[in-house]
């Protein structure tokens, strides 16, 4: 069966393989300072069998001869100090292990207490373990996109979500990562245009107690258990999961769409001290996990940990495991959840953080895009635009004032204007570039665009939580009527439904012409709701899941054409700040903006022209508002409802885009 070959080596970390005389000899190697003696525990057959481990330095390893192919393995750890929490009772899992088997019942007390440490029992038949897996693939022909930052167009998506509902997609295969690369799917994708498919984790994850408690599951995924691994739930075929993702990444990389993944480095699923212990924690606490003086965690996540970035050991595991995920998996990117616990050092923030300096001299990651969500709720956590220029940003300034523009009487033509022109003021520093913005108006967390036009209050009631949880300014307006489910047939909901069309699309058009990164929800593009839910984190359910019965087609033609306008228009297509030389402010007479215009704020209306050629007509206003073009004549490149030219007399709210033509006319009135 299994047998010692010999001590083994320190380096690579977690499980591999090698050929030494003619035999296949796995390699086990895991790091703690804190163990006075490590065992390796292998598991075939339900038989588990030991193997003492040798150490060099703080690095624990063995060579084993016998290991095949759906092996599982984990270690007991010893540890009689106060650097970990150690108790070799209990299994504890390898944080480089590239599967993973069992995901543990934590739905009541008793369940939880087997994996508590000051439990006496051993836990071995429960606690998650590593698989050995065949990680071997065929990446012949695989193309990566490398899809410049200017000409980027993200996608946010959960995997399961997306098709679940989708009739169009083989029932079999609906929710997972095969769904994906069905040529429908893709067909979809390159129909509106996106570059960059943003999956939401697809790292095993597990449901946190209180969640498991309520008959509820985490649907993000944002608990991680184990890094390196897959999430297997969202594969059609069990047995072979990563094989399946990996194809899936080859077909999109065929079709010229990216893979970025959103990834946690900001905590575990061990949560707090008293919660299940199942790797970090019992392998070597104090190294991996920040703690102040009275060996308390630090949660500045919300999550019950933080994981120590600034210690080497940490920071060698994240590397390790974001190269693993681009060399062996081809994907194009990562967006980092929590991303200021990335640069905290004392634990302070620091913007040089040696993390930072490490990813900028890595080749593998300077060929990828860095996405940060460059906030947490620790000190000091909010650091929109002090991140690396390396990194795209999660611009929620953007987001806030284009509601407040669209959707709220208290937006400002200014705010809009800084925000539609790159947010200069917060990323135009230290050689940052127009990507140090990525731009959103809405994204797995809070509102879907539906409900942010539909509801003025969240409805989390489906949560447990009495509404409690969820974001308070969400800046939407319901138009007249709360919920995102009207009567067509009555004349009043017809109305609101019109105006919160038009609301859907002025914000649209905001988002996907600004300059910077636009990043889309998936299903805002066709008007998918989450019933009022701004924080569906816990809903595996319909709630979430994208509603393709119940498609706005005049919404989805809408993203399709502004998508297709901005890879015409050149100052969107090029990496540089706008100026005088590409762009005009101008009010609605067709005249240069005035300091009297950008501070009246009951005008909420003004013309973007940009290289010359395009314009932008922005009316936030319900009232009408009459536009007066600059000289030359124009035509209409993405109508809306009742738009007429040669008329001045304006309907209401509108974001119209007109080209250029050679030949002049002076002064038309465009009506919307």
């Amino acid at each position: 069966m299994f047998s010692i070959y010999n001590n083994g080596k320190p380096s690579p970390m977690g499980y591999s393989q090698t050929r030494e005389n003619g035999l296949k000899i796995s390699n086990f190697a895991l790091f703690s300072s804190a163990a006075d003696a490590v065992e390796l525990c292998l598991f075939r057959d339900g038989k588990e069998s030991c193997f003492a481990m040798s150490r060099t330095d703080n690095i624990w390893h063995v060579a084993i001869e016998g290991v095949e192919l759906n092996d599982e393995y984990a270690f007991r750890i010893t540890g009689k100090n106060d650097r970990t929490l150690a108790n070799p009772q209990k299994l504890m899992l390898d944080p480089y292990a590239k599967a993973v088997t069992h995901k543990p019942d934590l739905s009541s007390l008793e369940a939880r207490s087997i994996f508590l440490l000051n439990d006496e029992r051993d836990n071995a038949a429960v606690a998650p373990k590593g698989r050995i897996v065949d990680e071997y693939f065929d990446w012949s022909g695989d193309c990566k996109p490398s899809i410049p930052w200017a000409q980027t167009i993200v996608y946010e998506l959960n995997v399961k979500g997306f098709s679940q509902l989708n009739s169009r997609i083989p029932e079999n295969i609906r929710g997972t990562y095969a769904a994906l690369a069905h040529p429908e799917n893709i067909a979809y994708f390159k129909s509106l245009g996106i570059t960059s498919l943003e999956l939401l984790p697809v790292n095993f994850f597990i449901d946190e107690p209180h969640l498991q408690e309520k008959g509820l599951r985490n649907y993000w995924g944002y608990n991680p258990l184990a890094m390196f691994a897959l999430e297997p739930s969202y594969a059609a075929d069990q047995k072979q999961p990563l094989n399946e993702f990996k194809s899936m990444v080859k077909a999109l990389h065929q079709a010229g769409i990216e893979v970025i993944l959103d990834v946690v480095f900001n905590h575990t699923a061990e949560s707090e001290k008293t919660f299940p212990t199942f790797c970090q924690r019992g392998i070597d606490d104090k190294t991996y996990y920040w703690q102040n003086e009275h060996g308390d965690y630090l949660n500045w996540t919300g999550c019950g940990n933080m994981l120590n970035l600034a210690n080497d050991v940490t920071r060698k595991w994240v590397l390790d495991c974001l190269r693993y995920w681009v060399t062996e998996c081809h994907v194009d990117g990562f967006r980092f959840d929590l991303a200021t616990v990335l640069g905290r050092e004392t634990p302070d923030f620091n913007p040089n953080a040696q993390l930072f300096a490490e990813m900028e001299q890595d080749d593998v990651l300077q060929q990828i895009k860095l996405i940060a969500e460059p906030w947490d709720i620790g000190y000091y956590g909010y650091q929109v635009g002090y991140f690396p220029a390396y990194f795209s940003q999660w611009n929620d300034r953007f987001r806030d004032d284009m509601c407040r523009f669209w959707l709220w009487q208290s937006g400002e033509v200014g705010a809009f204007a800084e925000r539609f022109a790159g947010s200069s003021d917060i990323f135009k520093r230290e050689g940052r570039l127009p990507h140090g913005s990525l731009n959103f108006i809405t994204a797995h967390d809070g509102f879907t665009l539906r409900d942010l036009v539909s509801y003025n209050h969240k409805h989390n009631e489906a949560n447990g939580e009495e509404n409690r949880d969820g974001r308070n300014e969400n800046y939407s307006y319901n138009h007249g009527i709360e919920g995102s489910q009207l009567d067509l047939a009555d004349e009043w909901q017809r109305a609101v439904e019109k105006r919160r069309v038009l609301s859907e699309k002025g914000l649209l058009g905001s988002l996907l012409l600004a300059n910077g990164v636009p990043m889309l929800l998936a299903g805002d593009e066709f008007g998918n709701s989450q019933y009022g839910n701004n924080n569906a984190y816990c809903q595996d359910n319909e709630i979430t899941w994208l509603k393709w019965n119940d498609f706005n087609q005049t919404l989805v033609d809408f993203t399709k054409q502004t998508i297709a306008l901005r890879k015409k228009i050149q100052s969107l297509q090029q990496e540089a700040w706008w100026s005088d030389e590409n762009v005009e402010w101008l009010n609605t007479g067709g005249n240069p903006m005035t300091l009297d215009d950008w501070h009246n704020r009951e005008s909420k209306a003004l013309q973007v022209m940009l290289d010359g050629k395009y314009l932008f007509l922005i009316n936030a206003k319900t009232e009408p508002q009459s536009f007066y073009l600059p000289k030359g004549k124009w035509k209409k490149i993405a109508e809306t409802e009742n738009s007429v030219i040669q008329q001045c007399d304006v309907s209401g709210i509108a974001f119209e885009v007109l080209e250029h033509m050679d030949d002049e006319n002076d002064g038309v009135c465009y009506e919307k």
